[in-house]
């Protein structure tokens, strides 16, 4: 059975939000200030060698990130030629146990030495500022906790209802067949009403998986359960053709409902009239 009255899709299109700030590309933050403070550090040594490197390492063990971007090894790509060369992503540990074995490698994989001695000499002006602020992923890390903020208030909201959930599961439906939601109630193993919690501010394949995520809980969903699809995010509003997609399946009631944050007053009613009715509370 499909729940709220669904409105138009360009009425759905309306209630879409921002789910996190504009950020001042310009304000400084503690990450910051200490790769500037790492960067200082690296400008101001006579030379640069693997020796030099394998002190300065030592005596600065949690600046080894800066020494990855000065490869151009975002955080998460550090993390992973670590643990591809080290079987660890842990490189204060590497920088004060191994600090030649961690140099000579990022030297030979990475072309370090010569890149750090290049770099910490030249003049940079705004274009290049400009040029690696295009190419940063500091915002990947966002587009994961504007996803967590979605998933973060459907859960608030189940447990402020009374209901048992189990969030970042998988569901068994049709056949004893499975598929991927954001939270089960009241499990997973015995799901009544499974809520896919979709949040993007950006573009990418990500909302295309978001798609294949909540037509195979569709495909496997029970006639006794319910699916439900909580989607926000103003990177929604780029790939229209995606989101539409899910409106179809609340449109022809494959699923049970659609919402964004500015209808979880409409959710909360749903998923409470929806656990009466399978007896729930």
């Amino acid at each position: 059975m499909t729940l709220t009255i669904i409105p138009s899709f360009d009425a759905y299109v309306a209630t879409l939000g921002r789910l996190t700030a504009h950020v001042d590309p310009t304000a400084s933050s503690p990450n910051a200030i200490q790769i500037k403070k790492a960067a200082d550090s690296l400008a101001e040594l006579t030379s640069i060698s693997a020796d030099v490197l394998v002190d300065w390492v030592q005596e600065n063990p949690r600046a080894v990130y800066a020494l990855g971007l000065a490869a151009g090894l975002s955080h998460e790509k550090l993390k992973n030629f670590l643990k591809d060369h080290f079987n660890t992503q842990g490189w204060v540990l590497l920088a004060k146990n191994r600090p030649r074995d961690l140099i000579e490698v990022m030297d030979r994989e990475l072309d370090l030495i010569r890149l750090v001695e290049v770099q910490r000499r030249r003049t940079y002006d705004f274009g290049d500022l400009l040029t690696a602020r295009a190419g940063s992923r500091a915002i990947a890390a966002r587009a994961g906790q504007s996803g967590r903020k979605v998933e973060d208030e459907i859960e608030l909201i189940a447990q402020d209802v009374g209901l048992k959930c189990e969030p970042r599961t998988r569901f068994v439906g049709r056949a004893g067949r499975d598929a991927p939601c954001d939270l089960a109630i009241p499990s997973a193993k015995s799901p009544v009403i499974v809520v896919a919690a979709k949040g993007f501010d950006s573009t990418g394949s990500k909302l295309t998986d978001a798609v294949r995520e909540i037509v195979e809980m569709a495909e496997v969903r029970l006639p006794t359960q319910f699916v439900i699809a909580v989607i926000d995010g103003i990177g929604w509003k780029s790939r229209t053709a995606d989101l539409r997609r899910i409106y179809d399946l609340w449109a022809t009631k494959q699923i049970d409902g659609m919402y964004t944050l500015a209808t979880l007053d409409a959710f909360r009613d749903d998923i409470e009239h929806a656990a009466r009715l399978r007896g729930l509370l």
